[in-house]
């Protein structure tokens, strides 16, 4: 696949398929070609070149391109707004973190939605995966986008920040600077387009004080706090969806009586902040599962009994008493494939899947014995101290393997027919969690609640006088 080496390359290559306005906005002279040729050219470099102004100007053609061919990044709040009224339900809408092979792992999730006329699914990431991944949020939306252009996907297109999370040892230590980073990130995502954005501050929640409003305090003011932040920076038009939590995923379960006193907190917060702010408008809840689920000593996923009337009593008084859409499902990928469809009938408002995905690629048989090798020998060397007393072998290389997500990216991407294999494999798994979440038929509800913000990006700095003199600007 080519990569292009600098900003003026790239725009020699898109010559006389796009042209700069002279209100610098894009307009594509050859939709088709921009399209079927020239879209794998941009995010190839938009992720690999080692040119900052290409990856730039690449980013740019791809976000403005995606607009001109009729997609865009939007906010999913309509149609939990909607959900919150007791006007829509039956469904669970999927979010899907993407950990590798963005751009192609995407555009089997747009294939899979289109088939059964998916409206709502989104692709979310989350704080931590940034990191070890090696994707920022603009690196992210731009293979998300690019995506969309491919399967031709008109119309909204979900892009999530998961677990935007305070790190509590650090919050103990140095309560403004952790704050500070959540903003920071916050600023970053809103600019790369993400504009669904979940806050978690269950991390805060401290159990040892003796009311359930003194325990979720903490967790309740930064969730206010970072919501009015939220709403001070997104894009003019637009309301971003957000999302808060009340238990730390993998602790105890969560009940009726947290989530009233997490939410009575929050609302009193927020409100404290002026200007009739909009809240949030789901919460993820602890009902029994663990991220990434808990590996045996042969490497597999230990049973996982989770509590689907936890779910359905919290997603209840989420609606009924607060406006949510519901609560939110996380760490549920591992679970066995028969309780999906447990979900929408106790309707959960959200599910969050990742590892099952991960277990496909490293277990399917679609990784090269080479690859598997050196991602093993990485995972020893790299990740030695996160390596527990009686873990085997097995385990460890469970626990540790998603962070070669980042390491081996190129080579992930650089796959062939074993690449393809496993696409197909993720495409038959997404339809039938489509099928089990009741998602099929749901494109008419987003369509009726779910309206277009086009939020434009200014031309990446020096790209102009290279895009006028090759794309034929007038």
């Amino acid at each position: 696949m080519r990569i292009c080496d600098t900003a003026r390359d790239l725009f020699d290559s898109v010559n006389g398929a796009v042209r700069l306005s002279p209100d610098r906005t894009l307009t594509l002279q050859d939709p088709e070609r921009f399209r079927n040729e020239l879209v794998d050219t941009l995010v190839w470099t938009a992720v690999f070149s080692a040119d900052t102004g290409a990856r730039a100007a690449a980013r740019w053609l791809i976000w403005e391109g995606a607009h001109a061919l009729g997609a865009h990044s939007a906010s999913i709040q309509g149609l939990y707004a909607a959900r919150g009224k007791g006007k829509l339900s039956g469904f669970t809408v999927p979010a899907v973190n993407v950990r590798g092979q963005t751009y192609d792992f995407a555009r089997t999730m747009f294939r899979a939605a289109h088939a059964l006329d998916v409206g709502a699914f989104v692709f979310e990431i989350a704080k931590s995966e940034m990191g070890y991944t090696g994707q920022r949020p603009d690196e992210y939306a731009t293979c998300v986008m690019a995506a969309a252009i491919k399967e031709r996907h008109h119309g909204p297109v979900f892009i999530q920040g998961d677990h935007f999370q305070f790190n509590a040892k650090s919050y103990a230590a140095d309560p403004e600077k952790e704050a500070q980073g959540i903003r920071d990130l916050i600023v970053e995502a809103l600019a790369a387009g993400f504009f669904n954005i979940d806050i978690d501050s269950s991390t805060l929640v401290d159990l040892s004080f003796p009311t359930l409003d003194e325990q979720q305090k903490h967790n309740y003011e930064r969730a206010a706090e970072m919501t009015a932040w939220i709403r001070r920076h997104e894009p003019k038009g637009l309301t971003v969806s957000v999302g808060g939590e009340i238990g730390e995923v993998g602790h105890k379960n969560s009940t009726v009586e947290e989530l009233r006193a997490y939410m009575d907190g929050y609302r009193a917060r927020l409100a404290a902040h002026g200007g009739n702010l909009v809240p949030i408008s789901k919460v993820s809840v602890q009902t029994g599962t663990s991220h990434g689920g808990v590996p045996t000593a042969d490497g597999k996923v230990a049973e996982v009994k989770l509590d689907f009337q936890v779910l359905a009593d919290l997603s209840r008084v989420a609606r009924q008493e607060y406006g949510m859409a519901g609560a939110v499902q996380h760490g549920a990928s591992t679970l066995p494939d028969e309780l999906f469809h447990r979900f929408p009938a106790c309707d959960t408002a959200e599910i969050h899947l990742a590892t099952g995905f991960q277990n496909l690629l490293f277990e399917g048989g679609f990784l090269p014995e080479d690859l598997l090798r050196d991602m093993r020998a990485w995972c020893a060397e790299t990740c030695a101290e996160e390596r527990t007393p009686g873990q085997s072998d097995d385990q460890f290389f469970y626990k540790t393997r998603k962070k070669t997500y980042g390491a081996f990216k190129r080579r992930l991407w650089e796959l062939g027919e074993e690449k393809e294999r496993y696409l197909a494999a993720l495409e038959r798994k997404l339809a039938f969690l489509f099928e089990q979440l009741g998602m099929r038929g749901t494109r008419p509800l987003v369509d009726e609640h779910v309206h277009a913000v086009l939020v434009h990006r200014p031309l990446p700095e020096g790209a102009a006088p290279a895009l006028g003199q090759t794309a034929g600007a007038r």
